[in-house]
């Protein structure tokens, strides 16, 4: 009993800050500073630290999954919130399409970099005083090798240099926007009188977890590896294709070729007081 009631009042709050329309408009706003000034903690933070290493455990078992893991919470909160309202598999469907379609979108641009990256980019071969080679100012000559693609590059310890944008900013700040907008419904919801039992309420509170976790990874990608501009570019890749979404395409409202906003047909309050 007590721990339920700790679980109401922490979901109760969460969910009356994250629906609240300040967070909503601003949240974004939030987002793009962090990503603008983030490279600037550099100058504070440790470079002995834990956060400091890519074989930190929070980079190897959350970001490298990061949209896995965020379908796995959001999806099911998604669903049980909407199939606990209606009782209908096919509005639950249409209200996780959402995710099928920014998983789509996200794998596009996964694509779409990697060959953009391959065409831009060009490998070489650093050639040190130790070969027995020149260098000027202390740094060795570069030997271009031609036909070479990134992973291959990479993968035989040489350098590549070209246009990149930082897959991992745009995947945080995609699901952050992604998880505040699918989660800011349960604040109206729970105004509402919706049925909101442990199941839901612990779901909820994990997404705000992990709404806390994508955004504390974000700032130490930023802090510990500074890289301009192409954080930059991934995290207004990331913004736009939110604003694409959820600002754009699910306004048009549900139908055949769109899944609708989050809530739609589901904060409509029918006679008995709750939500239909």
């Amino acid at each position: 009993m007590f721990l339920n009631t700790i679980l109401v009042v922490l979901t109760d709050l969460a969910a009356g800050f994250m629906g609240s329309a300040n967070f909503r408009r601003h949240f974004h706003l939030l987002l793009s500073c962090l990503i603008v000034f983030g490279p600037a903690l550099s100058m504070w933070v440790s470079q002995h630290s834990i956060f400091a290493k890519r074989t930190n455990f929070l980079y190897r078992a959350f970001l490298r999954s990061g949209w896995g893991w965020t379908c796995i919470f959001v999806g099911s909160f998604v669903f049980l919130l909407s199939f606990s309202v209606r009782r209908s598999l096919v509005l639950s469907l249409r209200h996780l399409s959402r995710l099928v379609v920014a998983g789509v979108l996200w794998v596009g641009f996964r694509k779409l970099l990697d060959v953009l990256e391959n065409a831009t980019g060009s490998c070489y071969e650093p050639l040190s005083a130790v070969d027995g080679q020149p260098t000027v100012d202390g740094q060795p000559f570069l030997l271009l090798r031609e036909g070479a693609s990134k992973k291959l590059c990479v993968g035989n310890g040489m350098l590549w240099r070209g246009y990149e944008v930082s897959e991992d900013i745009f995947l945080l700040c995609l699901c952050c926007l992604l998880v505040a907008e699918e989660t800011a419904v349960f604040g109206p919801y729970l105004t509402l009188g919706g049925p909101s039992g442990a199941p839901l309420r612990l779901l909820f509170l994990f997404c705000v977890i992990l709404l806390g976790l994508w955004v504390f990874l974000l700032l130490c990608l930023l802090a510990y590896f500074p890289a301009f501009p192409t954080q930059i570019l991934g995290g207004a890749l990331g913004c736009l294709s939110w604003r694409g979404l959820y600002q754009g395409w699910y306004r048009l409202g549900p139908s055949w070729y769109c899944p609708g906003r989050p809530g739609v047909g589901l904060l409509t309050k029918k006679e008995g007081g709750q939500p239909e």
